[in-house]
């Protein structure tokens, strides 16, 4: 197929002034068009008309071949039918060519994709009774006429958007016509496709507003998160990284979870963010489909070979509560969590990175009771270990002999409500979205030593802390200095030593209040605000 691509850029025009050589996200309007049809695969000769020479001479920069337009077809009065024409017919006359399709490109739709151009281009190929495909967006909507002063509805009755008849609007991005159908006054047959454009490639350029959507979809970056989160490790890191993307509304986001990580999947599904899990045997060639600009891995330690394989396709990296070789190939890393062995660049570290929800930014502080009355329990998303249960083993019959109320809070993944079965006086939830209602209400808090943590210490609530595995142990946050009665690891611990701790807690009001005042002491709410900013910064490098 032979297949010529008109791209008509007046010098003149008036909305926008100098439109088609204005600078949009760095290059000037024209460009994007021409590179868009110069990228197809279908190998298309692409022509500029204008009657303009600074245009033209733009246009043969990037690329493509220029047609000087008659001025008495460069007024804005002027249609497009004689325009395209004329470069039509110059243009088989000096490719020496018959051409098949002649394709319109206004250079007002930045956007459009070559895929969707391509596609279009095969519609019209494998159908050779289409005579016009043209580009449209679907725009229906409950809509008025004005005739002779008046205005009447363009509907019969009113109804929802979706079962109104569809109306469809052109866009200008392109319009494919058979060679056999053009003339000076005309480009459409009469069998007309639409090809409706979408997630906007449908934006046409009239008006500054229109320019400046442009521009803000055309410097949005693609942000990756790849995370890890399962029975093991919990979900902690999935909670971060749904924050994180939270507050970034400026450029797409998409999550990508490792092959193990189906809990992590279902949690960020159901808060309707694009999430895929691992297919390839090798993340990296999962990674390389989406082809990020940023990657945020959150899970765990990552190795040399892992962080070297992105750095090759120049993708930018923020790792957090990463111990693990490949954090030295990152471009930031925050951890918030674990101390740091080595004073590194670009290595954040400490609770001042913290990233809170936005019940706790929000939140009052506790106000200490003199007795405990009281209790929450609350071992994460997961609680591998079913704390829960040896929590509830050692001070239930405390707390119903002395009237203490106890409230269990479950996680996304726990399991092992059986187990709690023989517990009549207690009152379980799952999957809370408040809890940080039930830490205020909360005289005594017992917990693992993870995320959790910092959110007790911007509220304030006394708490003991029994950490999972080896890896707990190395947060630092969960200790004395920071208020909180860290017991080490709680399957090493037994509920004789457990209740001694806990009852003694209960009675001492001074320890308690100690307790709080540490806590209290900490600024956790400016965490979150330093940590996006460190990704803005890192994405607009």
């Amino acid at each position: 197929m032979q297949i010529l691509v008109v791209i008509p850029a007046r010098g003149g025009s008036k909305g926008i002034p100098r439109k088609n050589l204005r600078l949009l996200a760095g290059k000037p309007l024209i460009y994007y068009a021409i590179k868009n049809a110069l990228a197809s695969k279908y190998n298309l000769d692409v022509y500029v008309s204008s009657e303009d020479d600074e245009i033209l001479n733009s246009a043969l920069q990037f690329g493509a071949k220029v047609h000087k337009r008659d001025q008495v077809i460069a007024d804005d009065k002027s249609t497009l039918d004689p325009v395209i024409y004329a470069c039509y017919s110059y243009a088989k006359e000096v490719e020496d060519k018959k051409y098949d399709y002649i394709i319109t490109m206004q250079p007002t739709s930045p956007l459009l994709r070559v895929t969707s151009l391509d596609k279009a281009i095969k519609k019209a190929i494998d159908t050779p009774s289409i005579e016009t495909v043209i580009a449209a967006k679907d725009d229906t909507h409950l809509s008025w006429r004005k005739e002779d002063n008046h205005f009447y509805p363009n509907y019969e009755k009113r109804v929802n958007r979706q079962y109104l008849t569809p109306t469809y609007t052109e866009t200008g991005a392109f319009f494919i016509t058979r060679a056999d159908i053009i003339t000076k006054s005309n480009r459409i047959g009469e069998h007309v496709e639409l090809s409706i454009l979408q997630h906007g490639e449908e934006i046409d350029i009239d008006t500054y507003e229109d320019w400046n959507l442009c521009e803000y979809h055309l410097k949005r970056k693609k942000i990756l998160f790849v995370v890890t989160g399962n029975t093991t490790v919990g979900l902690g890191h999935v909670y971060n990284t749904l924050l994180i993307a939270n507050d970034i509304l400026n450029h797409t986001i998409t999550f990508l979870v490792d092959k193990n990580s189906q809990l992590a999947y279902d949690k960020i599904a159901s808060k309707n963010y694009p999430v895929y899990i691992q297919e390839n045997e090798n993340i990296v060639e999962d990674i390389k489909q989406f082809n990020p600009d940023l990657i945020v891995n959150d899970r765990l330690d990552t190795t040399c070979e892992y962080m070297q394989a992105l750095n090759k396709l120049h993708i930018k990296t923020i790792n957090f509560e990463d111990l693990g070789d490949g954090a030295k190939e990152a471009d930031f890393v925050v951890n918030a969590i674990y101390p740091e062995k080595q004073v590194l660049k670009n290595h954040f570290f400490g609770h001042e990175y913290f990233i809170l929800r936005d019940e706790f930014i929000y939140s009052r502080q506790k106000e200490l009771n003199s007795e405990v009355k009281n209790i929450l329990i609350s071992f994460g998303g997961v609680d591998p270990n079913n704390y829960t249960k040896k929590v509830l083993d050692t001070i239930y019959e405390y707390c119903f002999k002395n009237g203490i109320i106890i409230n269990v809070i479950t996680g996304f993944g726990y399991q092992e409500y059986d187990s709690l079965a023989e517990y009549k006086n207690i009152k379980i939830h799952k999957n809370v979205l408040n809890i940080s209602t039930y830490m205020l209400e909360a005289d005594l808090i017992f917990t693992s030593a993870g995320r959790t943590t910092y959110e007790i210490a911007s509220i304030g609530t006394p708490a003991i802390v029994m950490a999972q595995n080896e890896r707990e142990l190395t947060h630092f946050f969960a200790s004395s200095e920071f208020g909180f009665l860290n017991l080490g690891l709680g399957y090493k611990l037994s509920n004789s030593e457990l209740y001694a701790v806990f009852t003694d807690l209960v009675n001492s009001t001074e320890n308690r209040t100690y307790m709080s005042q540490l806590m209290k002491k900490i600024d956790l709410k400016n965490g979150r605000r330093t940590v996006i900013k460190l990704i803005q910064n890192l994405i607009e490098e």
